[in-house]
């Protein structure tokens, strides 16, 4: 398999590196002190096409693929992980699944301004009781007679819902005890009935608001079901598929940062009158962690490539997913060492990455569902 980049894949992550260190880079501590939304960086983002990496030119796109995608979400990620996370939703988690299901009066609507910038959307699976376990959730859609659609529910740590105008909501439109059917649909902001909690305070990506989102008795219209009715399980494990290359590309970013930031420290920092550098246990830290960088970005590029090529891609999906999420928190676990006190403060920024490596271990499938998901493909093959 050639992995080689093409003249336009390295144009624009030249691009992206560009841009973030030039303009993400410089703002990111204050971004993540303050937990501030980072809307200068997402109007520049929604300029340079990064918000709809992979959607067509004429759905308001940049027209490019899922290798140049992943590429732009490492990069924006090695300089904020919070700028990459809402990029990735943008892309994977909204955009995607209305490129794959969405009817043409969606695509015109609402897939075209916000792959273009103009407004964000945003992903609602999770609930406050449901999580790894999606089928369990509470969040009800009954049928009105005019095909319209009565919702009832939540769905909490929503990334980019204080700020997006749609968020495709799942929700049981079938009750069952034993095989519920699910209804993939799209709300808009602002619906009567429609209350966002405030911002989640966490522990990382601060700058990246998420939050708890209300339904009561929101009228969502028959035009903006999101697929074939009763489908909406299928949507969303299809939307994770490719998300979750979004994830480990943020994944990579963040270790990558943390790898070039003690780097440099250990050529710098000198003890028992040597640079750290020239220490074995020190150049077998960077060592290992270098390997783990690569071999994470070759899974995620194989994923990626997959997608572009329209074969299934469920277990290399989540084969890059888990491999670069367990990876960046190593990593970043080694760079704070290598750091020593200076890594336990702010001042170095490493701190930051080791917070926010974290939760790629977590969001869009734990590390245990994607075992789960290898696994299944692995025995029922």
């Amino acid at each position: 398999m050639n992995f080689d980049l093409t003249e336009e894949q390295t144009l624009v992550q030249q691009t992206a590196r560009d841009f973030a260190r030039r303009e993400i880079e410089p703002i990111a501590a204050e971004l993540d002190k303050s937990a501030r939304w980072p809307a200068e960086i997402v109007a520049r983002m929604g300029e340079l096409g990064f918000l709809g990496v992979a959607v067509p030119t004429e759905h308001g796109g940049a027209g490019l693929d899922a290798v140049t995608y992943a590429l732009v979400v490492e990069e924006i990620s090695a300089a904020c992980a919070s700028c990459g996370v809402i990029m990735s939703v943008n892309n994977s988690l909204f955009c995607d699944p209305l490129l794959k299901f969405g009817t043409e009066h969606q695509q015109r609507e609402i897939l075209a301004p916000t792959a273009a910038g103009q407004m964000l959307g945003c992903f609602g699976l999770t609930e406050p009781t449901s999580g790894s376990d999606a089928r369990t959730m509470l969040t009800v859609a009954e049928k009105q007679g005019d095909g319209s659609f009565l919702l009832n529910g939540s769905k909490n740590f929503i990334t980019a819902g204080p700020e997006a105008e749609h968020v495709i909501v799942f929700a049981v439109s079938r009750p069952d005890p034993e095989k519920p059917r699910h209804t993939a649909l799209l709300v808009r902001r602002g619906s009567p009935g429609y209350t966002l909690s405030p911002h989640d305070e966490k522990m990382g990506i601060k700058a990246a608001h998420s939050c708890t989102i209300f339904f009561e008795n929101v009228r969502v219209p028959a035009e903006n079901v999101l697929g074939e009715e009763g489908s909406g399980f299928k949507v969303a494990m299809a939307t994770l598929d490719g998300g979750r290359i979004g994830i480990a590309a943020q994944a990579i970013g963040i270790a990558r940062a943390a790898f070039t930031k003690a780097t440099a420290y250990a050529k710098e920092r000198k003890a028992f009158k040597t640079p750290l550098a020239d220490l074995q246990a020190i150049q077998f830290m960077i060592s290992d962690m270098a390997v783990e960088i690569d071999a994470a970005r070759l899974l995620t590029l194989r994923a990626a490539r997959m997608k572009d090529a329209g074969v299934r891609h469920t277990a290399e999906s989540s084969m890059a997913k888990l491999f670069a999420s367990e990876m960046a928190t190593r990593v970043t676990h080694k760079a704070l060492q290598i750091f020593g006190g200076y890594g336990y403060t702010t001042e170095y920024g490493v701190e930051r990455h080791y917070r926010d490596a974290r939760i790629t271990e977590i969001y869009e499938g734990t590390s245990e569902i994607q075992r789960i998901v290898i696994a299944a493909g692995l025995l029922t093959a």
